[in-house]
């Protein structure tokens, strides 16, 4: 459960987590799609990733380009700031 205190650094170890979780999850579930408890923790780490993933992006900005809107005015604003991966000091 992502809470408003947590830093930049715990969010994004968050979703760095919960995403390696799914994605070695997912590999388990094409093999074993009926796996009941594997579906249970794959849908409880979703919901960790969606819930990290929206904490972040309120506080911080976009994690990936799907989490970013293409139209936000008249200009693309992807490439403004930091990226998720970098420090405030880097990205200036």
């Amino acid at each position: 459960m992502a809470e408003n205190n947590e830093s930049k650094e715990v969010l994004l170890h968050r979703l760095q987590v919960c995403g390696f979780i799914l994605v070695e999850l997912n590999e388990y579930l094409d093999s074993h799609p009926e796996d009941q408890d594997a579906l249970r923790c794959f849908e409880k780490h979703r919901a960790m990733y969606e819930e990290a993933a929206e904490a972040y992006t309120k506080r911080y900005g976009p994690v990936t380009i799907l989490d970013h809107a293409a139209t936000q005015g008249n200009k693309w604003r992807w490439v403004e700031g930091p990226w998720p991966w970098e420090t405030e000091k880097e990205g200036m």
